[in-house]
């Protein structure tokens, strides 16, 4: 018999509001240890770039689109962010990608107003079954930039997107008819707790002006069905192999010991 992670009210909430928030997804040394490593991984920094938000910051992040033998894929590939996933949107779903968002204290960039699908659409698929779950690496609050939502705002359906900056946002005389008819809500998070939140969910954050920094550790998923009809940046269906939770800390703990090793050369 499977248990269900989520309530049925939880479930409906995601359907309705487009996003629902899990408290505590992830330990505090958990998380202690994703924000060590990825702040001292070199490879990592190495693969970080900037997009311009059009007011005069930018964001920095990288992104990967391979599960790999290190905390990232432990956690994106793990049983408890996955199977979450599945029971939101109904279906196996696989890796599509992952990153962190990197928003660092004082010059962190904004995000402008978006849906993800507003990206993936070009990427060849074909419904906005598609979700992400963001990951609070540090304390996310309104002044160093927390996630900002329009609740329900999902049921538009896409919208047309264009630049804005070096980013791709959404259209904006769309977004401020929405922001007059849906609820603005600020996504303050605790370190260690995530918001699962759906592709066509209209979404964005302000700059970082504060005196701590806000990671932000991002998985990306798309359903089995809506595998997409033409190659792009992220991949196409590949059956996921789920980890098991405790594999986390496991592998965690040794990717920091290589890290230390690495560095004292």
């Amino acid at each position: 018999m499977v248990t269900s992670l989520f309530s049925s009210e939880e479930i409906e909430r995601f359907q309705r509001d487009g996003f629902v928030v899990v408290e505590s997804l992830f330990s505090e040394e958990e998380v202690a240890l994703l924000g060590q490593i990825g702040r001292a991984d070199l490879a990592m920094q190495q693969a970080t770039f900037s997009r311009a938000d059009g007011e005069g910051g930018a964001v920095k992040l990288s992104v990967e689109n391979e599960v790999g033998e290190d905390i990232y894929g432990a956690i994106a590939a793990g049983h408890r962010v996955v199977d979450r996933m599945e029971e939101l949107l109904g279906d196996e779903v696989y890796h599509y990608h992952h990153k962190m968002i990197q928003k660092e204290a004082k010059v962190g960039g904004a995000w402008a107003w978006h849906q993800d699908y507003g990206y993936w659409y070009n990427n060849g698929c074909l419904f906005p079954d598609m979700a992400s779950c963001m990951i609070a690496v540090d304390r996310a609050t309104q002044e160093n930039g927390c996630l900002q939502v329009l609740k329900g705002s999902h049921l538009m359906g896409r919208m047309n997107h264009g630049k804005v900056g070096d980013q791709t946002g959404a259209d904006p005389e769309r977004v401020a008819a929405a922001c007059e008819r849906f609820e603005l809500v600020y996504c303050t998070l605790e370190p260690g707790s995530a918001i699962f939140f759906h592709s066509n969910l209209l979404h964005r954050s302000d700059q970082n002006k504060s005196d701590h920094p806000r990671w932000g550790f991002i998985c990306c998923y798309n359903t089995k069905h809506n595998d997409p009809y033409k190659e792009s940046r992220h991949p196409q269906y590949t059956p996921l192999t789920k980890r098991d939770d405790a594999d986390v800390l496991k592998i965690g703990h040794a990717q920091w010991e290589q890290i230390q090793a690495d560095s004292s050369l």
